[in-house]
């Protein structure tokens, strides 16, 4: 079995009693895109902050290349690091930034220089070597800094949310950009964002953290299609969350009552009894839109409601539809048919959805 580039071992930070980082084990594979997704204040920087060696875990050893990283300082790690405020040299030509890392190890100039320019070509900047910075757009800046950081061959290359200062249609296209780089030069990422889209796009792996610990590892897909607790249902990808009552319990499926009076069926994830608080989740995108009831399976629960707003957004859209017996608000993706472009809000539509495709859990207590 093939030795993991990164491997932390019951690895573990607390500030002033506050736990940033709670006892974390796991290995990420050589030449894999591995993220950690989580939202602001989870400890995924602490976290990858430990991994570079600016900070010391209270607990655990971190081992790179099959080697304990214990005590080793950040220049000593076969590790280097991609900012969000990128850090490049204004006062340095694009040539220099590439091999200033080369150039503290004292390599001769003209190994420097070839080194130089074939990183460049790697990453779609042939040629620039004597440019300016500030004659670069925010996406070639992007890859000058990570030729910077991979010119030095290093077993990992940490990215702490580097899209995150790039507009909105910069950051989509550099995505497509970063997964194609990882793929071509085939050193391990290691990735923290808290945006689900650059995880599930980019990621081999990804770990879903909070509150310091990881509720889920898996593939973007396992992520997506089979969340393991309410946390990582609701983070990743947009879902309809419905809290509840348990009314009953048939083999893998419940049947939920809220306290608006809608009744659902969902597949369950956790050990459920009758009168159990649980929370369902229905993606927008499983949910089926129809003009009236005739548009429907019958063999699925189908629901009457209006539409309370339209969201258009392309490829994106979706509508808000209220249920009629209870007043619920569904979240609704619209179909690319073109059956739907002249919906209107007030309108009467139905709904329904497989109950094998919608989830539940135990609510989630507080803190939990």
């Amino acid at each position: 079995m093939q030795q993991p580039d990164l491997e932390a071992r019951g690895v573990g930070k607390r500030y002033a009693g506050h736990v940033a980082v709670d006892d974390l084990s796991f290995s990420v594979a050589r030449g894999s895109f591995f993220s950690i997704l989580g939202p602001s204040g989870c400890g995924k920087t602490t976290l990858l902050r430990m991994i570079a060696g600016f900070l010391a875990p209270d607990g655990g050893d971190i081992h790179i290349g099959g080697v304990s990283m214990a005590g080793v300082p950040p220049n000593r790690r076969p590790v280097n690091m991609v900012f969000q405020h990128l850090a490049l040299f204004p006062m340095m030509s694009v040539g220099q930034n590439v091999g200033y890392g080369l150039a503290r190890r004292g390599l001769p100039q003209r190994e420097i220089d070839q080194r130089v320019g074939a990183m460049l070509e790697r990453v779609s900047l042939p040629g620039a070597q004597d440019k300016r910075i500030d004659q670069l757009s925010g996406g070639q800046k992007q890859r000058v800094a990570i030729a910077r950081s991979l010119v030095l061959e290093p077993t990992l290359l940490l990215l702490d949310e580097p899209l995150g200062a790039l507009d909105l249609k910069l950051r989509e296209h550099m995505k497509i950009e970063l997964k194609q780089l990882q793929a071509d030069f085939g050193t391990t990422f290691v990735y923290i964002t808290h945006d689900q889209s650059e995880a599930l796009v980019l990621s081999d792996h990804v770990a879903v953290m909070n509150q310091g610990r990881f509720e889920q590892l898996g593939t973007p897909q396992s992520l997506y299609y089979e969340p393991q607790t309410p946390f990582v249902a609701g983070f990743v990808g947009a879902n309809n969350r419905l809290p509840g009552r348990v009314m009953q319990v048939s083999g893998d499926l419940v049947e939920l009552g809220t306290a608006q009076g809608l009744r659902l069926f969902a597949r369950h994830k956790q050990p459920l009894g009758v009168g159990d608080a649980a929370e369902a989740f229905v993606r927008p995108e499983v949910v089926t839109l129809a003009r009236d009831m005739t548009g429907l399976p019958a063999q699925q629960p189908r629901y009457q409601g209006s539409v309370a707003s339209l969201l258009f957004d392309g490829a994106n859209s979706a509508v808000r539809v209220r249920e009629q017996a209870s007043g619920t608000e569904f979240h609704i993706a619209l179909p690319q048919t073109g059956q739907f472009a002249n919906l209107a809000v007030g309108e009467s539509v139905a709904f329904g959805f497989d109950p094998e495709r919608a989830l539940c859990f135990a609510e989630q207590r507080h803190g939990a």
